[in-house]
């Protein structure tokens, strides 16, 4: 048996990925049009398996999706191929609505194709999971949490177009049947995070003894979910979800942005009590347009009906994050070579 993993190069894509294969259960294709973002570096501790293969394809590109599908014939694909930095999509939306819209579109053509010829228990148990995250549903106020049947009401074109591509995947079960789950998840955090996101900056810099920039006040809150976690919650909905459902996945850790980066000051300071104390390194930026205040999720759903719950408190992850990235400056400088940490997201450009 075969499934796809798309954007399986990338940051959630590859902790799913090489969990599949250390499983050994299946084998893997791994579909990544290796972006900026994306990186074989992230899949090396797995690219030696039987059980690992990988094609660079465009998942815009219908004719090659549709040759991968007839070739591998998968019994699920994870849809996780996206663009999903919020502020290079306030400065370039283009790629965005390309890469989610579109892109996602092309999947689920293929895949319709691909499973309508099916028959008998393949195409019983053939899954499509497309994998979004809980920006779509806009900003939550100081109290509450979204739920699977929130309203969407996305504030940036990063998640207008991930909105767009969650109504194209449930219209695709609705009007042709396919074996669609979606998922919803809170920021996900951990190894092999591209050094452009909040984690990887503040640890980075802080070895590097440079400024930690932080957004506005730093009071913006998010629910932060370990990113192997995710990955696990993944594969229990596409093995034990109901399809057409909808599964929120989320980490039960609210914490605003400050918090977080004086938790990781805090962690640093043991590491190299000689720099200490590194908030003293924190400085307050412009904050980017639209946003957000709050986003949190209840994830009760997938708790109660699939079973699944986070492995790690946000204080056990943090610690593991920062040691992985202390452990692994060589994939940073692998991934990052042409990386400047210019500031992105103003809106000068879009």
């Amino acid at each position: 048996m075969t499934v796809f993993v798309t954007g399986g190069a990338g940051f959630i894509g590859s902790a799913l990925a090489r969990d599949l294969i250390n499983q050994g259960k299946e084998d893997v294709m791994i579909i990544d049009k290796l972006t900026y973002a994306g990186s074989l570096e992230s899949l090396k501790p797995v690219s030696n398996s039987p059980h690992y293969h990988f094609s660079q394809t465009d998942i815009c590109d219908r004719d090659g999706i549709g040759e991968l599908f007839s070739k591998y014939k998968p019994t699920a694909v994870y849809h996780l191929a996206a663009e999903s930095h919020v502020d290079r999509s306030i400065d370039g939306p283009a790629d965005f609505v390309q890469t989610n819209l579109v892109g996602t579109f092309t999947m689920l053509d293929a895949a319709y194709q691909f499973w309508r010829a099916l028959d008998g228990s393949a195409k019983d148990d053939f899954r499509f999971l497309h994998v979004s995250t809980d920006e779509v549903y806009g900003e939550l106020g100081p109290e509450g949490l979204f739920s699977e049947t929130s309203a969407y009401d996305p504030n940036s074109p990063y998640s207008a177009s991930k909105a767009g591509s969650d109504h194209l995947a449930r219209a695709w079960h609705r009007t042709f049947g396919l074996p669609v789950l979606v998922t919803n998840c809170s920021n996900n955090y951990g190894p092999y995070q591209f050094p452009e996101k909040l984690l990887p900056v503040i640890i980075l810099n802080c070895l590097k003894g440079k400024e930690l920039p932080v957004y506005g006040k730093g009071e913006n809150i998010r629910d932060w979910l370990y990113v192997e976690d995710h990955a696990a919650a993944l594969q229990q909905v596409v093995t034990s979800g109901k399809i057409g459902e909808t599964y929120m996945i989320g980490g039960r850790a609210e914490r605003t942005n400050i918090d977080i980066v004086r938790s990781i000051c805090r962690i640093m300071d043991k590491k190299f009590p000689e720099k200490a104390p590194h908030e003293d390194l924190i400085r307050f930026v412009t904050d980017r347009p639209g946003h957000d205040a709050r986003y949190a999720v209840d994830c009760s759903k997938i708790e109660a009906e699939l079973g699944w719950s986070q492995s790690l408190n946000l204080e056990t992850g943090l610690e593991k994050t920062v040691d992985w990235y202390l452990e692994n400056l060589d994939w940073v400088k692998a991934v990052a070579a042409d990386y400047t940490q210019e500031r992105l997201g103003l809106g000068t450009s879009g």
